[in-house]
């Protein structure tokens, strides 16, 4: 007897940049954490290891031609996953009954405790701590906004996807410039603190909230009214309409059942990319080069934020449909770093460089013609809901390369 009627204002009046701009700070701290991954566990282990213990080769930690830390980043990458992994599981279920706001700013304040929380650790479990709210504020804010460019135009998907892509250059690139110019992890880490704030501005004051976000409801007897006119074409810029209550839990499950199309090849290509960004990517040390192993590490990851970026940028110009290209694709390049991790067979980093920007090119292209896709393809009714739960597949992807990166890192090390 109740009807939500969403009234999306008119695409030809909305920018996308304060949304470009949220995804920028949404993922911002979940990029710098996984770029920081070496220096938080070189930090703990130069404060909890005597220094005669540990063994130098030059710019070595220890005896193994691959100069392993004890601990892989992957451990960084799940405490960076496995919270998001759960939110994206559970949250599409439940989170609409939270205000868009509300989520914001939880999602904000975590951002700035993860920060403050991996500045001043004295602990691994502090900086592992401080990643968690990072991964949590993250998760929560992606499946929020992802939800929220339902109510906008189509083309606000390109500016979300180009938001997060520069977050990932922006994070990467700060931080690994920051770093190189002298300042310390800690100082670097806190002068970001201005991001979470920059967050809340941008959804406060910069986004034109669609009416429909304060919810507002009618008599069944209005509503049919409303919906004749829309039908009669006398009510325009109306792109969603008519939901008749809430979707049920069979109805949720159904399109789940629907998205395995989508969330299987993203998972795939997330999967091989996160298992050559937080697996291979420490091992692939060049000792010979004028960078250090950690600022390899760093300039790895700042060139897969590049072509991240890029490609999320490219929705305007290229739609690609055939995700599973893209999944086999990553795939290939996967395989191939492993065999060059093992048998040593790359000449120089510069090739490597190279690869991992192909990498984020491909990954970059899965995520935004993913969600596009769902979005074009969803019925009104569902598309909300689908674009949160969809999120859930990169997740997976990510979640099951930080696993498999355990006893990869641990075989190398011990060669």
């Amino acid at each position: 007897r109740w009807v939500r009627v969403s009234v999306p204002l008119d695409p030809e009046c909305v920018s996308d940049f304060p949304l470009r701009l949220l995804g920028l700070c949404n993922n911002f701290a979940y990029v710098v954490m996984l770029s920081a991954a070496h220096d938080i566990l070189n930090q703990q282990e130069s404060r909890n290891t005597p220094d005669p213990v540990r063994i130098t080769r030059g710019n070595r930690s220890n005896s193994s031609r691959y100069d392993c830390n004890p601990v892989s980043t992957a451990a960084v990458l799940l405490a960076d996953i496995l919270p998001t992994l759960a939110i994206k599981l559970s949250a599409p279920f439940v989170i609409h009954k939270l205000p868009y706001g509300f989520r914001v700013l939880f999602c904000a304040f975590m951002a700035a405790g993860s920060f403050l929380l991996v500045s001043f650790s004295s602990a691994v479990w502090m900086s592992i701590l401080g990643v968690i709210f990072a991964s949590v504020g993250a998760g929560l804010g992606e499946l929020t906004f992802l939800s929220l460019t339902v109510y906008f135009s189509r083309d606000v998907l390109g500016g979300w996807g180009s938001g997060t892509g520069g977050a990932g250059v922006g994070g990467a690139l700060l931080y690994s410039g920051l770093t190189q110019a002298g300042l310390s992890p800690q100082v670097t880490l806190l002068s970001m603190l201005v991001v979470p704030v920059v967050m809340c501005l941008s959804y406060f004051f910069l986004l034109d909230l669609p009416p429909s976000l304060p919810q507002w409801r009618c008599a069944e007897t209005e509503c049919l009214d409303i919906w004749e006119n829309l039908q009669r074409g006398r009510v325009r810029n109306v792109n969603q309409v008519m939901t008749a209550g809430p979707l049920t839990f069979t109805e949720k499950l159904c399109v789940v059942k629907g998205l395995l199309w989508f969330v299987l090849p993203l998972g795939l290509v997330y999967f091989a990319e996160y298992f050559i960004n937080q697996g291979l990517m420490e091992l692939l040390y060049f000792p010979k080069l004028f960078l250090s192993h950690a600022q390899q590490y760093r300039w790895y990851q700042t060139l897969y934020q590049v072509g991240v970026l890029v490609s999320r940028s490219s929705l305007c110009c290229v739609k690609i449909r055939n995700l599973w290209t893209l999944s086999l694709l990553q795939v290939v390049n996967a395989v191939l770093l492993l065999l060059a991790v093992r048998f040593q067979f790359l000449p120089s980093a510069w090739v490597v460089f190279a690869i991992v920007l192909y990498e984020g090119l491909l990954g970059g292209a899965a995520y935004v013609n993913t969600f596009y896709f769902i979005s074009k393809e969803t019925g009104d009714r569902h598309r909300e809901f689908a674009m949160a739960a969809a999120s859930v597949g990169d997740s997976l992807g990510i979640a099951a390369a930080g696993l498999a990166a355990f006893p990869v890192h641990r075989y190398f090390c011990s060669l």
